[in-house]
């Protein structure tokens, strides 16, 4: 017997009376030898992981202090899975009942049946509220990341890592914030490829930044080409890192702000079979630094062409990544700072669990899970 240890489970239910299966799996829990039921967190209705045709499921985190072993803790869960008619059919696989062990203290366990922390808990939106409204004061043992701050990352959605996909990181932010240095040095930690914004093979550009209106719509399609032949899946390796300096989603941020009404006329119709051929990232890094701060790196770095920029349009772009990112729902959002953006080893560490290939990878038994 070991001493006292808070944990906390998972409990999901999408086949059956979904509430009644949770209120007994809850019963049956508090009712266990050795295991004391502390506190249960709301219970949210989300849609199921593996395909809308799906039932929805009911999901909720409870909160326990037990003085059994974790592979005990997690023998248990299982029993009351099988009493309650749980049948492991294959992967993603609709249950009466799941009850997945989150954390266990701050132990961190690989075994072939058990993995503590559960190896996929950060991109579940559903878990990380649940553990927020019991604790919100925990920070993840592996990640060193609170539990606020991995749920703010996701937007109230829930991920799953997928290894047959390209696993495309993409930086984010105001010209000068910095992302192609970021980007580079992400590059090089893991040995990856990198891909870069062809500014200086622009041949619009210039033009356009020194006023010249009518050769807008020009540049934009020159970059809108060319980040297709970019990001196009059949030209990113699958189940590997890829960086890019750079996210294809600020098109329209760039096309509304630089563009007149005929021009974004012509250029809302042309944007969106394009934007249907790019790669998806696995994960975007946003960075974010004051207009003025990026504008002082913009006069320094001394490119010509940029030096027409000014202060307000800055503001502008910060205010439109800022709406991107509060609407985004297509993949995790890691926030940071300028200052911070220099510790890329820090970032990396990040970044491999949120990309298909660098976590370690759980179960048959664990997979079939969440």
């Amino acid at each position: 017997m070991s001493k006292q240890v808070t944990a906390y489970i998972a409990l999901g239910s999408n086949l059956g009376d979904r509430k009644n299966y949770i209120d007994k799996a809850l019963k049956i829990i508090a009712s266990t030898e050795h295991v004391k039921l502390c506190r249960v967190s709301n219970i949210i209705e989300t849609i199921a992981l593996a395909s809308t045709s799906q039932p929805k499921f009911l999901n909720a985190v409870a909160e326990l202090e037990t003085t059994l072993g974790a592979m005990d803790l997690h023998k248990k869960l299982s029993n009351i899975e099988k009493e309650l008619g749980r049948v492991r059919r294959g992967h993603w696989w609709p249950r009466t009942i799941d009850l997945d062990l989150l954390l266990f203290g701050q132990e961190i366990l690989e075994s072939p049946d058990l993995i503590v922390p559960h190896p996929q808990m950060h991109l579940r939106s559903f878990v990380l509220k649940g553990l927020c409204q019991l604790d919100d004061r925990m920070l993840h043992p592996v990640m060193e990341v609170s539990f606020n701050e991995l749920n703010a990352r996701l937007n109230g959605c829930n991920f799953a890592l997928d290894p047959d996909k390209p696993q495309l990181v993409s930086i984010a932010g105001n010209i000068g914030v910095g992302k192609t240095t970021l980007a580079r040095k992400l590059a090089n930690h893991f040995g990856c490829e990198l891909l870069l914004e062809p500014y200086d093979e622009n041949p619009f550009m210039p033009d356009v930044y020194a006023g010249k209106k009518e050769l807008a719509l020009d540049s934009q399609l020159y970059f809108l080409t060319s980040r297709v032949k970019q990001l196009g899946p059949k030209n990113l390796e699958i189940g590997r890192i890829c960086i890019s300096d750079y996210i294809f989603d600020k098109e329209m941020i760039y096309a509304r702000r630089l563009l007149d009404a005929q021009q974004l006329s012509l250029y809302e119709k042309i944007y969106p079979p394009f934007a249907a051929r790019v790669t998806v990232p696995a994960l975007v890094i946003y960075i974010r630094d004051p207009a003025q701060n990026c504008l002082q790196r913009i006069r320094s770095r001394n490119r010509p062409y940029e030096q027409q920029i000014e202060l307000q349009f800055l503001r502008t772009l910060d205010s439109d990544y800022e709406q991107l990112f509060e609407k985004w729902k297509s993949c995790p959002v890691i926030r940071i700072s300028t200052s911070q953006s220099a510790d890329a080893d820090s970032v990396a560490n990040q970044i491999k669990y949120y990309t298909a290939g660098h976590f370690p990878v759980a179960s048959a038994a664990e997979q079939s899970k969440m």
